[in-house]
């Protein structure tokens, strides 16, 4: 008998549901029965972990993912009595099968263990109701199609996080399953290095902030992630925000993110008062600062046609290659809608 308390970060049920959560792991807790025989650790989780086989149990292993009493273990280390084991992999596949689609990729690096992928703004992550095919998963399917994260029409392939479908920017992709722990690992421990620029509705307080706040779904509307400041639910996030430019009645910011949870820059910076602009879930569609007439209206819905989505970019990701051990950061220069509406804006300020 264990205590196997799963702990997976929670995801909304699909991308037709306002696109799904960020971070893609499962993390498991278990403490040894007091009557456990000694054995191995990759045997004992083999056992005790539903639809994980021996060998992606030795990769996490290898990828410093298995702890015991909080410290990492090798693969011969027997398991005792009353031993807290935990555990972090990739969220396993779901069921079903993805059909392999032919589509333009912008990769912006690729090795033997993973790949960079700059995506569009438009561009759904993942397969779910409503958008079986046409997602960046499908066209992962066939770049990764003799990969062991693709050959069986796994239904997420290579995939340890996401962004949403109408915000651009860059994704890594695990191409073999130790990749895949190994990066599912830095993202639970919060040492992935993301950040993002958005175009928000008016001034932020201060040069620099911290926006803190439990996030989970709105009781009102499931579509929408709501703050609660008591985390009386939700989980906890935190959003570091930098002001870049200031235009008046929108700013440019640079958000970087410690936690990673569903629509949280967006959902932060409407709790803070300032949604992000063209932002139709978060209140941000409409004018929110300036008066609603005349040239200035006409000047803000050009602007809105210019950038129908919301004004969010994942610029800069960072991370340790699973193998090498080198710390990598790659950068994706801003996509041209918003690059034009911030130009717009700048010359707007100027005048």
């Amino acid at each position: 008998m264990i205590d196997d308390e799963f702990e997976a970060d929670e995801l909304l049920d699909s991308e037709a549901d306002e696109e799904n959560g960020d971070e893609l792991y499962e993390h498991h807790r278990i403490i040894v029965d007091r009557g456990q025989e000694m054995l191995r650790i990759d045997k004992f989780l083999h056992s005790r972990l539903r639809n994980t086989s021996r060998n992606k149990v030795q990769d996490a292993i290898r990828a410093l993912a298995v702890e015991v009493n909080g410290v990492a273990v090798k693969p011969n280390y027997r398991v005792k009595p009353q031993d807290v084991i935990t555990v972090t992999l990739p969220e396993p596949p779901r069921e079903g099968r993805v059909v392999p689609e032919e589509m333009p990729l912008d990769i912006r690096y690729e090795d033997a263990e993973l790949l960079i992928v700059n995506k569009p703004a438009g561009l759904v992550v993942h397969p779910a109701y409503g958008h079986w095919q046409g997602t960046l998963v499908n066209g992962l399917a066939h770049h990764l199609a003799n990969l062991p994260t693709g050959r069986n029409g796994e239904i997420r392939p290579g995939l340890v996080h996401r962004i949403d479908k109408d915000t651009s920017g860059l994704l890594v992709i695990g191409k073999t399953e130790f990749a895949m722990t190994h990066l599912s690992l830095q993202f639970f421990h919060h040492t992935i290095q993301r950040s993002y620029l958005a175009l928000v509705w008016g001034t932020p307080p201060g040069p620099t902030g911290t926006i803190t706040g439990h996030l989970g779904r709105s009781m009102r509307d499931r579509k929408v992630q709501a703050v609660y400041p008591g985390g009386e639910q939700g989980k906890p996030a935190v959003t570091h925000y930098e002001v870049l430019e200031n235009f008046g009645p929108v700013t440019l910011v640079r958000c970087v993110l410690e936690t990673g949870r569903t629509h949280q820059i967006r959902a932060h910076m409407q709790y803070l008062g300032h949604p992000l602009f063209s932002d139709a879930t978060y209140g941000g569609d409409r004018i929110r600062v300036g008066q609603n007439n005349g040239t200035y209206r006409a000047f803000v819905e050009n602007a809105f046609q210019l950038m129908p989505r919301q004004a969010l970019h994942a610029r800069s990701l960072g991370f340790v290659h699973p193998t090498s051990g080198e710390q990598l950061l790659f950068e994706a220069e801003l996509p041209e809608d918003f690059a034009a509406v911030l130009e717009k804006w700048r010359n707007w300020a100027a005048t």
